[in-house]
């Protein structure tokens, strides 16, 4: 059996980058910042994924730089970056580049490079990729991420610490295989009456590549769920949890209730 470090609870929030300028975007994240989020996040797309299908949007990359140097605490990255849109040692010099710039002066940088296979297909016919099927998608994934760590191991210099690698999905037999080889952090959108069935699928995945899949941080989006639904994820090892926000507004009354929840849980 699987048996998992306990781990305090964090709550990330997806900043999402559609219908709001970049001023109200930024000024967004260094309130969160101050309101003691623990991880900031944005999403890879190029268009908004709800309301006006053309109405304002931003790129998730340049958009991290940014919060890079606007930020001293949080850990940020996305949720999650799309491997089809950029080669894979670009990839890893791009996070390589942004955890130094967020390192500052401390010499630790702060940047999560979440990723996964993609899904949205009008950014790939509008931006001019290959769609492929969701098979092609994961097993490109797949030869991509060897890549990456190889090419941190090269640069110069290399990034300032392990940067940490966070998995999107829920795929069994291709998403799971790649979590257990090389994530850091698992973040689903698993129902929890389904959730310890995919964990012990994923302690199979870790047994056939020899790794310890307890040592992997379980990561939920939560926004749609209640308190006790969270509270039942965490009795079986989650840690990290998130919600999403969305322009032009930005509401932030439920990440103060989530806030407040992390830190009665944490006591």
């Amino acid at each position: 059996m699987t048996t998992r470090p306990t781990r305090p609870v964090r709550l990330g929030v997806q900043v999402q980058p559609q219908h709001a300028g970049y001023p109200k975007i930024r000024d967004t994240v260094r309130e969160l910042e101050d309101m003691g989020v623990d991880i900031l996040f944005n999403w890879d797309h190029f268009y908004p994924l709800s309301g006006d299908p053309d109405g304002l949007h931003f790129e998730s990359w340049t958009e991290l730089a940014s919060w890079a140097e606007i930020t001293s605490r949080v850990e940020f990255g996305a949720l999650v970056n799309c491997n089809s849109y950029r080669g894979a040692d670009l990839q890893a010099d791009m996070a390589r580049t942004i955890d130094h710039i967020s390192a500052g002066d401390t010499g630790t940088g702060r940047f999560i490079f979440g990723t996964g296979s993609g899904w949205f297909e009008r950014d790939y016919d509008e931006y001019g990729y290959e769609f492929g099927t969701a098979g092609q998608r994961l097993d490109a994934l797949a030869d991509a991420m060897p890549r990456i760590e190889s090419r941190w191991q090269k640069l110069n210099q290399p990034p300032t610490r392990k940067i940490p690698v966070l998995i999107g999905g829920g795929g069994e037999k291709k998403t799971l295989k790649i979590v257990a080889r090389h994530a850091d952090i698992w973040h689903s959108f698993t129902p929890i009456d389904d959730f310890e069935r995919k964990l012990g699928i994923l302690a199979e995945h870790g047994d056939a590549v020899g790794r310890d899949v307890g040592e992997i941080e379980l990561s939920m989006e939560i926004g749609r769920k209640s308190q006790a639904e969270a509270d039942a994820y965490r009795e079986l090892g989650a840690s990290l949890f998130t919600i999403g926000i969305s322009g032009p507004d930005y509401p932030l009354d439920d990440v103060r209730r989530w806030l407040a929840w992390r830190d009665a849980t944490n006591g």
